[in-house]
């Protein structure tokens, strides 16, 4: 056999997304007790039987040990700070959590996705853990996303099976486009961290052009002045040169024609500036602004590279942008940030039934 240590053990098992839990107890003088396991998993619908497992050096071991009773409480994917509060040993772990006395007084957390009430029936040692057998007597299911966990982090589930988006089908009907809008928001924390924790944000072409329907929070974010729902321009922004390059032509024209027109009336020429822009976009597979002022919504000087990410027509659907002060992003465009931006657009697009055996496509206009 060939060796491994537990933390190549543990890499390998993160491979394998769960569900987040907090197993909720009391002791016999009511005594309140709680720790969050993703060792959870059914059994048996008929009798109702689920099992978790605990470590035997926690320090609610004793509890559970000794308990008739536990609660399953599976989060939603809006209490990641209830699962990290449950996770850490000492302190008041119910502190500011909202919760109800269940079945034998045992704490049931509110606004879960769902909480399963049990009587202990059987525990097993299990290594270093114990893994205790549960008689399922009272459910409850809410309307809320399961908050899930895999690779030593926390994740959003969503639909994998898109029905008709990756079919091919002539157009996207309004339901899909909000499930495929849903799908690529979820997928925005990993591709922040990819890039480095950058600015990261998600637009779609609406009806006033193209728009930012979401800004993914950072750890260095480029300014305090990000707002959803802003109108960028096509033609100075990296975003909007993102939809004037990849963008069918036919429904893109008009609006790109008009800007320039506003803008050389204004005073500020082109001089095939916005031309050169999206020679390199198309080039390059993204689009890029570097900037040499302060912007005026940031404050900072910034640069930015933009993806266009596309449906199974091949007809670019949104546009995956990062901006960032100019000290932090490298504006070549074959660095780090842009590779891995493209390579996370590229994901995206297959995820909604793209394929684009020769590099071109309906969204890359003039190829």
């Amino acid at each position: 056999m060939q060796p491994f240590d537990s933390k190549e053990f543990r890499r390998a098992l993160g491979a394998f997304p769960t569900g987040v839990t907090v197993i909720t107890t009391c002791n016999s003088t009511g005594d309140a007790f709680g720790v969050t396991a993703n060792s959870f998993s059914s059994v048996s619908l008929d009798p109702p039987l689920i099992l978790w497992s605990q470590s035997t050096t926690s320090s609610s071991y004793p509890a559970f040990r000794d308990c008739d009773r536990f609660v399953v409480n599976i989060l939603a994917d809006h209490q990641v700070q209830i699962s990290n509060q449950f996770a850490k040993s000492g302190a008041d772990k119910f502190r500011d959590v909202p919760v109800v006395q269940g079945l034998g007084g045992v704490p049931v957390i509110q606004d879960c996705a769902a909480h399963l009430e049990c009587v202990k029936v059987a525990a097993y040692p299990g290594g270093d853990h114990v893994v205790y057998l549960g008689r399922v007597e009272k459910i409850f299911r809410s309307s809320h996303r399961s908050l899930a966990f895999g690779d030593g982090r926390y994740l959003r589930t969503f639909a994998h099976d898109l029905g008709e988006v990756g079919g091919g089908q002539a157009s996207i009907n309004g339901l899909a486009a909000l499930e495929m809008q849903r799908i690529a928001t979820a997928a925005l924390p990993e591709i922040c961290e990819s890039i480095g924790q950058r600015t990261l944000g998600l637009a779609v072409w609406g009806n006033q052009g193209a728009t930012i329907v979401h800004w993914e929070p950072s750890s260095q974010p480029v300014s305090p002045h990000l707002q959803a729902g802003v109108v960028v321009s096509l033609t100075q922004s990296a975003t909007g040169r993102a939809f004037a390059a990849f963008m069918p032509p036919d429904l893109i024209r008009a609006a790109i024609s008009e800007e320039l027109r506003a803008r050389e009336q204004s005073g500020q020429q082109d001089n095939g500036a916005f031309a050169q822009h999206m020679a390199e976009a198309r080039c390059h597979g993204l689009a890029r602004a570097v900037g040499s002022v302060p912007s005026p919504r940031h404050k900072v000087t910034v640069n930015a590279f933009s993806a266009p990410v596309y449906d199974s027509r091949g007809v670019m659907i949104f546009a995956l942008s990062t901006t960032c002060a100019a000290e932090r992003l490298d504006p070549d465009w074959e660095g780090a940030v842009p590779t891995r931006l493209r390579q996370a657009a590229a994901q995206l697009s297959q995820r909604f039934g793209y394929r684009d055996a020769g590099g071109g496509g309906q969204g890359h206009p003039g190829r």
